[in-house]
């Protein structure tokens, strides 16, 4: 695609090419929603780019749509009128056969004999209701059949029952992926958190002993799970646990450490909330060690202002990237409802790191460096020592403000070099008897 209007950076460092062979087709869609309504692709090669990615799905109405607005004709094919007469033939015909299945499910009695082991399940309605394996493969299949059609309510439900049904391990997972894209779509986050668990756990479970297999699904499951992360609160401080896990930080720095600028992102905007908690301060401390040694695989201005900020201690060179960021971040279609908090964060953060290291600071000066004005400055000095609590006093005669940095005492430095001393002896022990 030839680009029309964006600015050199969001157009650069556009992750949606890198996100798109990680994503389901249906997921992708509102990726390129996205990008056509930030105006960077003309809207003739926005239309080719849907039809393209969903010419292959059931959607037999809405691809015959594109193909009329691209073709600029109030006729469409043939084809997709007899692709819509399959499709809605299809339908009909696995509604009708798994009716007798689903009628079941809703009988009270029937319900209430169910019980956790799945055989002993089949082996009840088998006896009794004349249930076989294949009438209940049919669920999954009318399910599949619903979600390639866009329906993806009807999906979650028929997936849902399939996977209580079934002893079929493989189908059941690839019904779990369909269920956590279908809440996805349908942005059921609090469902969808559900199943990312659920996903989570069968890859840890069924796939043990393939961790090439491992790596490739725990690598969707981390794009997947940018949708909940970015859009429902609740689930950022759980994901962010996961994703700095140490399966899962290999997981991203081995095979998309792209997704490094969603971890910083998340990180710093998270200050808000949890700056003064022990989890943060080593999330904060993990994410410098790993964009540290990232560098080399991957940059963008969001990870080169944690660079800028906590490894080279280069306030002018981490302003100039919060400029650049706070652009790529409105670009960014997981990221950029959350371009405001991400600069308020990181500007408290650029000067909490300048008053650690300066004994006077002229606010001027850090006005300066945080692009606000000398009033705006003093304002926002004084939020600051306010909210951290820093033993600091300001000088309005001079306009400075005079830190005070009281010394570490022996005893405590002593207490923090030996801090996990016993547990890493205790770990080293246990490795050396093995």
């Amino acid at each position: 695609m030839a680009e029309t209007s964006s600015s050199d950076a969001a157009v650069s460092y556009d992750l949606v090419p890198k996100l798109m062979p990680h994503l389901d087709r249906h997921l992708i869609f509102p990726l390129l929603e996205f990008v056509e309504s930030r105006g960077v692709f003309s809207h003739e090669e926005m239309l080719q780019a849907k039809y393209d990615l969903l010419k292959n799905s059931d959607m037999a109405d809405f691809v015959g749509s594109l193909y009329r607005d691209i073709h600029d004709t109030g006729d469409i094919p043939e084809e997709f009128a007899k692709k819509k007469e399959a499709v809605v033939q299809t339908l009909k015909d696995l509604e009708e056969q798994s009716s007798p299945v689903l009628q079941l499910l809703e009988n009270p009695d029937v319900v209430g004999n169910l019980r956790s082991d799945k055989t002993q399940n089949m082996v009840y309605l088998k006896d009794n209701h004349g249930v076989t394996v294949e009438s209940v493969n049919v669920l999954y299949d009318f399910g599949q059949q619903q979600f390639s059609c866009g329906n993806y309510g009807a999906a979650a439900d028929l997936l849902y029952q399939f996977r209580i049904l079934s002893t079929d391990s493989d189908k059941t997972s690839h019904a779990t992926w369909g269920k956590l894209a279908c809440e996805i779509l349908m942005t059921h986050w609090d469902s969808a958190m559900e199943e990312v668990t659920k996903v989570k756990d069968l890859i840890e479970q069924k796939l043990y002993n393939n961790p090439l297999d491992q790596l490739q699904h725990r690598t969707w499951l981390v794009h997947w799970c940018l949708f909940p992360f970015f859009n429902h609160d609740a689930s950022k401080d759980i994901l962010l646990e996961m994703f700095f896990s140490p399966a899962y930080i290999n997981t991203i720095q081995t095979s998309c450490p792209w997704i490094l600028r969603y971890v910083a992102a998340a990180v710093i905007t998270n200050r808000n909330r949890n700056r003064n908690t022990v989890q943060y301060q080593k999330q904060l401390k993990d994410l410098v060690r790993i964009v540290k040694q990232e560098l080399y695989e991957y940059r963008d201005p969001i990870t080169d202002f944690v660079a800028a900020l906590y490894i080279d201690f280069d306030f002018e060179e981490a302003q100039r990237k919060l400029g650049e960021a706070e652009e790529v971040l409105g670009s960014d279609f997981f990221l950029v409802n959350s371009a405001e908090a991400f600069v308020d964060s990181a500007r408290h953060l650029i000067s909490e790191s300048y008053c650690k290291i300066h004994q006077r600071i002229d606010i001027k000066d850090l006005a300066q460096r945080l692009n606000l004005s000398q009033d705006e400055g003093e304002k926002w000095i004084v939020n600051l020592i306010r909210d951290t609590r820093v033993d600091a006093k300001i000088d309005y005669k001079d306009g400075t403000v005079i830190m005070n940095h009281p010394p570490q005492s022996v005893y405590q430095q002593v207490i923090e070099r030996t801090k996990g001393g016993f547990f890493r002896t205790q770990v080293i022990t246990a490795a050396v008897s093995k």
